[in-house]
């Protein structure tokens, strides 16, 4: 080619550049429709209408080659527009990343919308469900965010033991919601704990705070205890070990175990969830306590556990009390003074009624 015609070609290609990414011709980023005209090893031409050819090579075909392995002449697919002026001066297109797009926008839709959908679990730790939702984008299933049915219900919140329980999921599909997705930094989260949020808070305004139900425990934990309604086994509810009883304990096992049948007060109810008590419906030994129980008596009682802070103490009616560190000078002086499970004689040093505490001291 003549020099002198060397600016006008550049010319050409620039202004067809130009015209290429006004309004009304696709810009890059842009997905279309393009029909496959002819595809080789290594490239795969497109005709995309009044926009001309497109091509697709290099990484992009072993990225696209799921796409393009049953993609015959005539075949249109969506193709995502990467440069306006790629090789051979034509339009290079993206397969791969036209299905990532159309894929987040269906992610999009689906979070806007609240749509139950799959969620296909293929691996697990002790923080949740890696799973894959709409066919392939992976997503996270917090454990959190599971429901109380799949909630694992391990003592001492041992992670080893969670990862263990989650494990079971690998392989399995659970109906879910996608919660958050963020397309820049590929993340998605989808919880079961929603889906079945609404059904349960349906079925939740049939009761209120302060009613008494009848419960079967459906799991025992380190910090409390799961149970399902007798008369709507759909809603599980949790009594925080705290609301077992009045006096401290060690393990909810102390209490109840799985499938015992029990009464329980309902003392609260939140987005979907019921929090009961056990400690509700039992008599505070503290509203009856005997004018024996004061400063300066002699009582019995027998060591239940130990804790930083000393040691604690059952007493005759549901009371405890606390003898202080400090009566023994440090914790292994305590322990040779006392044995957890043996009784022994006591002086009361205090009761503080406010606080429903006793101060023990040992007897000299």
């Amino acid at each position: 080619m003549p020099q002198s015609e060397e600016p006008k070609a550049a010319g050409v290609a620039t202004a067809l550049k130009t015209d290429l990414s006004t309004a009304s011709w696709p810009k890059e980023g842009t997905v279309i429709e393009a029909t496959l005209i002819k595809k080789f090893p290594r490239k795969a031409y497109f005709d995309m209408g009044r926009f001309g050819t497109g091509i697709v090579y290099g990484a992009e075909i072993l990225n696209a080659r799921e796409a393009m392995r049953n993609l015959k002449p005539g075949d249109a697919l969506q193709a995502k527009i990467v440069m306006l002026d790629g090789e051979e001066g034509l339009i290079e297109l993206s397969l791969s990343e036209a299905g990532k797009q159309k894929l987040w926008a269906l992610v999009k839709e689906l979070t806007e919308s609240g749509e139950v959908i799959k969620a296909k679990i293929v691996a697990a730790n002790a923080g949740g469900l890696m799973t894959t939702v709409a066919g392939e984008l992976k997503a996270f299933l917090p454990v959190s965010q599971l429901s109380l049915e799949h909630y694992p219900k391990v003592p001492d919140g041992d992670r080893t033991r969670i990862a263990e329980e989650l494990k079971k999921f690998v392989g399995e599909e659970l109906s879910v919601k996608i919660i958050d997705a963020n397309p820049r930094t590929n993340k998605v989260i989808v919880s079961e704990r929603e889906v079945l949020s609404a059904n349960v808070k349906e079925l939740l305004s049939a009761y209120t705070a302060g009613q008494v139900v009848d419960c079967m425990v459906s799991g025992v934990a380190d910090f409390g205890v799961f149970v399902r309604f007798t008369d709507n086994p759909q809603i599980e509810g949790m009594i925080h070990i705290s609301e077992l009883d009045y006096k401290l304990i060690d393990s909810p096992k102390e209490l109840v175990k799985i499938n015992d049948q029990i009464k329980a007060k309902i003392i609260d109810i939140k987005e979907g969830r019921v929090f009961l008590s056990l400690k509700a419906l039992k008599e505070d030994p503290w509203t009856k306590l005997s004018p024996e129980i004061k400063s300066g008596a002699m009582v019995q009682g027998k060591v239940y556990k130990f804790n930083p802070f000393g040691a604690v103490v059952a007493l005759d009616g549901d009371l405890q009390g606390m003898v202080h560190i400090s009566e023994f000078g440090g914790q292994e002086e305590m322990k040779k003074a006392l044995a957890v499970g043996q009784t022994y004689p006591f002086v009361i040093d205090q009761v503080k009624n406010e606080e429903k505490r006793i101060t023990l001291k040992m007897q000299k």
